[in-house]
């Protein structure tokens, strides 16, 4: 077991927790898919999450339905892929243009974490058992 495979762990399970906080706060999260719901639910993030790229929507579909839900800030949770940054970019300067305070903290850090290694949030469930089966299972958190 490699140190370093056991920091990026703990430091994964660190943000997620405080990704959990954030989402608890009720902050919501845009993310792309139902997949990606369905991601974050296994990861125990039970606050209000709205998938962007579901049932045809368009990018003003997105805008509306965040503007819907009353809040001051969102949580943009997108793919690392080409797509996702893309999406991540221009509802980033939509949102803010609205007056919507958009937090990209937890999609830079996660995907300093992982993007070499993962390109969309429905894989992180796997990747993170992966990491914990290489670690030997030694941290429990999540």
């Amino acid at each position: 077991m490699s140190d370093s495979l056991k920091r990026r762990l703990e430091r994964i399970i660190e943000l997620l927790e405080r990704l959990i906080e954030t989402s608890n706060s009720g902050i919501p999260i845009v993310i792309e898919g139902q997949n990606d719901v369905e991601a974050l639910r296994k990861l125990a993030i039970k606050g209000d999450i709205i998938a962007a790229k579901t049932s045809g929507k368009s990018l003003l579909d997105v805008l509306r339905e965040v503007r819907e839900h009353d809040t001051r800030e969102v949580v943009l949770l997108m793919d690392f892929d080409r797509r996702g940054k893309e999406w991540t970019r221009r509802l980033a300067q939509d949102l803010e243009k609205m007056r919507i305070r958009v937090n990209l903290v937890f999609w830079n850090e996660l995907h300093n974490l992982v993007g070499h290694d993962l390109k969309d949030i429905e894989g992180l469930p796997a990747y993170l058992e992966t990491l914990r089966k290489r670690c030997g299972d030694q941290i429990s958190k999540l």
